[in-house]
């Protein structure tokens, strides 16, 4: 079965703003490859945030529109409410990061970030393109 890949924040920032065209192309070739594409809806979230502010509210509308209809959108329901809350309480994370975090686990995906909040979780998969 091939691996699902969960798509942080910080993918799409990098993805979207860094000016190093061959770090880009990695990633544009790591979403082309991958067949199960998710982002939770706290990444959404974080991003058009992040365009609106950066870019204005037109592009933010394109970039969250064009994640919409090549990713799966995972909402949080109670099973991922519950494991991020679990996560806040014994590693200190910020509410967004642990709602990412538990449902990389949850779905059983592989984490597409760097961040470092994530990396002192047990269990939990990750890859990154430096």
């Amino acid at each position: 079965m091939p691996e699902k890949h969960l798509y942080d924040t910080r993918f799409f920032v990098e993805y979207f703003f860094s000016n190093d065209a061959e770090f880009v192309n990695k990633l544009k070739q790591e979403a082309k490859s991958t067949k199960e594409k998710l982002v939770s809806v706290l990444t959404i979230h974080e991003l058009h945030h992040i365009n609106m502010k950066r870019s204005g509210k037109e592009i933010a509308n394109l970039r969250s529109h064009t994640i919409l209809t090549e990713f799966k959108v995972v909402d949080v329901g109670y099973e991922i409410a519950t494991k991020s809350a679990e996560l806040r309480t014994y590693r200190k994370m910020p509410l967004a990061d642990s709602v990412i975090a538990a449902t990389s686990q949850i779905c059983g995906c592989v984490l597409i970030s760097d961040d470092a909040h994530f990396r002192e979780i047990p269990n939990l998969k990750m890859k990154w393109f430096s």
